[in-house]
């Protein structure tokens, strides 16, 4: 069973057991002086340790993060649910434009303080960290207040509509001081984690393919994915998650972008399929439909093997999984191979609800300093593909 990493007898990871005992650190008095001299300085009166501080900002950094939630949708709701199990954060106020849809959300999840308006959720001091779960058109405008605010922003995905409005968002973070990410929850499961690593390590021999679906049947009656004028479609609402997702493995941005779509009478688009050409000679495809049923997979396709993901984008707490496969070889092959190994399930469990986990990597990069899970550049990246897609879309309507 996976957790993530695997560490080898003897250390840290890549480390043998006669590696780890030739360079175990001896004793070194005058660290040790050094460092029980700082333990002294940190000390309270009373020989009670006083608080670990973030050198910026001055935080204790194990205090825990205080939320609002800006909106009562469904993500919202997911998010609040799960954040029961958060180690490092707990939800203080919740705002949403209808003061009573605010109440019963706050009442659903013990929520102590209650907002009619996004912008009495900013101006609440009691907030440090806003999650933005907005419509997709307006993740730029209540993003920039939130910042501008002085509040922290975990942003959902997609971003924002553009790249332009992704640069301008984090721009005015940095001029602010304050952390902002995208909200990518996948990327703090650690099956996630231990996927990218038995690629990177060659475990599959060199990646020739990444295929990615995300697919449902949502009602369309009065949904958001559905509204052209709030930035829906499956693209930028699900798709999202492929492109991300096969930007994340490839370590590197697609040289050719090729997408078609079936065009929804909403005027979205609620079918799409792409291609993504990268220079190494890896090929990524994705389809992401909101209007059929078909799975939600991932497959990494390598020379020596391919690795399936049968949950990728909400992994579940306990028993994710993926599997490592070989095809079966060609039929004049076949003596000189032999047949193939059987599959290998591998599983990972969480320990806490996926939403806890990405709650818990934001505190960590706002309280420690810690990388985020997903960059700047990342984000800047992935709408940038989402942007070259759009315009195809939009050309072929």
């Amino acid at each position: 069973m996976e957790r993530g990493v695997r560490r080898r007898p003897g250390g840290r990871v890549g480390q043998t057991a006669d590696h780890a005992a030739r360079h175990r650190p001896g004793p070194c008095p005058e660290g040790g002086r050094r460092r029980r001299a700082r333990r002294r300085a940190n000390a309270a009166p009373g020989g009670v340790d006083s608080p670990i501080r973030h050198h910026r900002t001055g935080r204790d950094v194990s205090e825990p993060l205080r939320w609002g939630i800006l909106t009562t949708g469904n993500i919202a709701r997911q998010f609040a649910r799960d954040m029961a199990g958060a180690e490092r954060g707990r939800i203080v106020a919740v705002g949403s434009r209808d003061r009573g849809r605010a109440a019963e959300f706050a009442g659903k999840f013990d929520v102590p303080r209650i907002h009619g308006s996004y912008d009495d959720l900013l101006a609440d001091p009691e907030v440090e960290a806003v999650y933005q779960a907005l419509p997709n058109s307006m993740h730029h405008e209540w993003t920039i207040a939130a910042l501008s605010a002085g509040k922290h922003v975990l942003c959902e995905k997609p971003f924002a509509m553009t790249a332009a409005e992704a640069e301008e968002m984090f721009d005015v973070a940095e001029a602010k001081g304050v952390v902002l990410i995208e909200a990518f929850m996948y990327r703090s499961h650690p099956l996630t984690a231990a996927v990218v690593e038995r690629v990177r390590r060659g475990d599959i021999g060199r990646l020739r393919m990444i295929r990615t679906s995300f697919c449902f049947c949502a009602d369309t009656s009065a949904n958001v994915r559905f509204d052209p004028d709030l930035g829906g479609g499956a693209l930028m609402d699900i798709g999202c998650y492929c492109v991300s997702f096969s930007r994340f493995l490839a370590q590197a941005e697609p040289t050719r972008i090729h997408v078609v779509h079936h065009r929804h009478e909403s005027a979205v688009d609620d079918i799409t399929a792409g291609v993504l050409h990268f220079d190494d000679g890896l090929i990524a495809t994705f389809t992401c439909g909101m209007t059929l049923h078909a799975d939600n997979t991932a497959d990494l396709c390598g020379a020596e093997g391919f690795i399936e993901v049968p949950i990728p984008w909400k992994p579940p707490v306990q028993g994710a999984t993926y599997v490592m496969k070989r095809s079966h070889p060609p039929a004049q092959d076949r003596a000189r191979r032999g047949p193939p190994p059987p599959p290998e399930t591998i599983e990972v469990n969480a320990g806490k609800p996926l939403y806890a986990l990405e709650a818990d990597d934001f505190a960590a990069t706002v309280r420690n300093g810690a990388a985020p899970k997903v960059t700047r550049a990342d984000t800047i990246g992935n709408m940038r593909v989402l942007d070259e897609m759009r315009r195809q879309i939009a050309a072929h309507r």
